[in-house]
């Protein structure tokens, strides 16, 4: 079971006294991780040849810790509290393990080496290149040149406890929920105990915190708004529901167009686009009104395809660099055709690409994957998470 947040019961050994330390030197230089490190539980033990995670409890080998220095001392403590708080062991999903704890400690490595007194303790993976990326875009990087992916030379993502006994899948299922649920809110708490200290969320964090946010728009929320004309846009309700007392909002026609693409480039991975082809199907089945037409986009552009609920969605085609400003320039020659531009275009990408010099009219709807682009960059239309 996970601890409530308060001063972490560790053991009276030197270890313990020792981790106690490095909690007191972690509280006055950051609140937010100090208060997010109250969250955790911790155990010396050998069982471990270095220190791990299981997502709940941070376990320490005293042999490993006491020669280390003071400040590798905590960025390792960092490091392990870290892994838990970023969700590391639940969100590999069934990715490779090691080469997703390769991603997650670069990552975490880099927010370390941001810290003012933190240090990495010998053997500490680091990428200058990749710790900006969030740890599911620097696996699909790795995963895609295996032979540049350093050595892990000390693993630290558990399936389990130490000697604890294999688990059924359905029993470790309900404990990864239960760890995601704790360290939300652990995020939150330490958040706001940050803030009323005077601080705030370290900035070399929010990417990474970004793809656990659960308060992300929902996309297909977003998508409605675009496919509606509400009574504040100058139009009435639908009056096949208003003799029920339904005040629906009518769509703008009997059928609304919709210009879909899925970007093809090579920086996205086989999985995404299985998770893009799952979108699509799910915004023609979710709204019966549209006509709906499908491109493929690298550095060119191809298509358009018709779509249809229920089609198989033709082979995808693609595999070189990124440009969006095919499909927009594309788009942009509609306005001529009698039946364009479109009502709406929804671009499916992790957002890394040149986009155009100027805004298009149509409106744009861009459908990130998880470790994309900040949604903030995108320098038009509305961008959201596909979580």
């Amino acid at each position: 079971m996970l601890p409530a947040a308060e001063s972490p019961a560790l053991d009276p050994s030197a270890t313990g006294r020792s981790l106690s330390a490095a909690l007191l030197r972690l509280r006055l230089r950051s609140p937010f991780l100090a208060a997010l490190a109250l969250f955790a539980r911790y155990e010396v033990t050998e069982r471990v040849p270095t220190a791990a995670t299981d997502g709940e409890t941070v376990f320490v080998n005293p042999d490993f810790w006491h020669p280390l220095t003071p400040g590798e001392q905590d960025g390792l403590l960092l490091h392990e509290v870290l892994h838990c708080a970023l969700g590391h062991c639940w969100r590999r999903q069934e990715r490779d393990p090691q080469l997703w704890n390769i991603a997650a400690d670069i990552v975490i490595n880099g927010m370390i080496l941001a810290e003012p007194g933190a240090a990495l303790p010998a053997g500490g993976l680091f990428d200058e290149r990749l710790q900006h990326f969030g740890t599911e875009e620097v696996f699909e990087l790795l995963e895609r040149d295996l032979a540049a992916a350093p050595p892990l030379l000390m693993a630290d993502l558990l399936d389990e406890a130490p000697g604890a006994s294999t688990e059924n899948s359905l029993g470790a299922r309900a404990r990864r929920q239960q760890q995601a649920g704790h360290w939300r809110g652990a995020l939150q708490k330490a958040a706001a105990v940050a803030r009323s200290m005077g601080g705030d969320v370290p900035a070399h964090l929010r990417r990474e915190l970004a793809v656990l946010d659960p308060g992300r728009l929902d996309w297909r929320t977003a998508l409605w708004r675009y496919l509606v004309r509400t009574p504040v846009d100058f139009v009435g309700f639908d009056r096949r529901f208003v003799g029920r007392g339904l005040y629906l909002d009518s769509l703008e026609g009997e059928t609304v167009r919709v210009s879909v693409c899925l970007d093809t480039s090579g920086s996205v991975s086989d999985r995404q686009m299985q998770a893009f082809a799952a979108e699509v199907q799910a915004i023609l089945s979710s709204y019966p009104h549209l006509t709906a037409e499908l491109y493929f986009a690298d550095a060119a552009l191809y298509g358009p395809y018709p779509l249809r609920p229920h089609d198989a969605l033709p082979a995808a085609e693609g595999g070189g660099g990124t440009d969006f400003r095919p499909f927009f320039q594309r788009l942009t020659a509609q306005q001529a055709d009698p039946y364009g531009p479109p009502g709406v275009a929804i671009y499916l990408t992790d957002g890394y690409g040149a986009f155009p010099a100027e805004a298009p009219t149509v409106p744009t709807l861009w459908v990130v994957t998880a470790g994309g682009l900040a949604l903030e960059s995108f320098p038009f239309g509305e961008a959201v998470r596909l979580g």
